[in-house]
């Protein structure tokens, strides 16, 4: 499962893909060991389609960001500063060209393992977080994200009921309050504020 956490070498298969989301249409290559290398998935369009724009705020962090579907949909749609980290080089790399092809320059692209190169505070944190990088890691980027939330920050997340949905937001209320935003096809998507 190299693909989320590793910078493996796997052959390249760069390809463009399109897709309507938020009013506006978006171009974006992908590749091989990046997440949903053939277009945009249901649950991240999902996200996309229930953040309430205005809660997002002046800074976002697109956290495992891919090949930059969150940060450059938003950045585009909202004209808000944001940040996009992944640990995959060859997701970064294709951020920087999506974000380019589709003329959003108010992004910053980086490498990040999680919160390891993060030092700013954000309005909003949007994350599919990587399930198949394992508990640990989707863990750390959830429960932690609070560290990097400004006052009256949201965390902003996708996940699948089959892939612990339930026990996830049980264990988000510990230290959030969770708004379940959304529920469609065993997709939960969820607003988290810090307590």
């Amino acid at each position: 499962m190299g693909q989320y956490f590793t910078n493996e070498k796997l052959p390249s298969n760069v390809r463009k893909t399109e897709c309507f989301v938020l009013g506006k249409k978006f171009t974006f290559l992908t590749d091989n060991g990046v997440f949903s290398k053939d277009g945009l998935d249901f649950g991240s369009r999902l996200l996309l389609e229930s953040i309430p724009l205005e809660a997002v705020g002046g800074k976002i962090l697109d956290m495992g960001c891919g090949y930059g579907v969150f940060g450059i949909v938003l950045g585009k749609v909202t004209k808000a500063h944001v940040d996009m980290v992944d640990v995959n080089l060859r997701a970064l790399h294709l951020t920087e060209r999506n974000a380019k092809d589709n003329g959003v320059d108010n992004i910053n692209v980086f490498e990040s393992n999680t919160y390891q190169n993060i030092s700013s505070k954000y309005s909003s944190i949007v994350t599919n977080p990587p399930i198949r990088a394992g508990k640990k890691v989707v863990y750390d980027i959830v429960m932690n994200a609070k560290d990097y939330l400004e006052e009256n920050g949201k965390l902003f997340l996708v996940i699948r009921k089959e892939q612990g949905a339930k026990s996830l937001i049980v264990d988000l209320e510990t230290v959030y309050t969770v708004k379940v935003l959304e529920k469609k096809k065993g997709f939960f998507i969820l607003e988290c504020s810090v307590k």
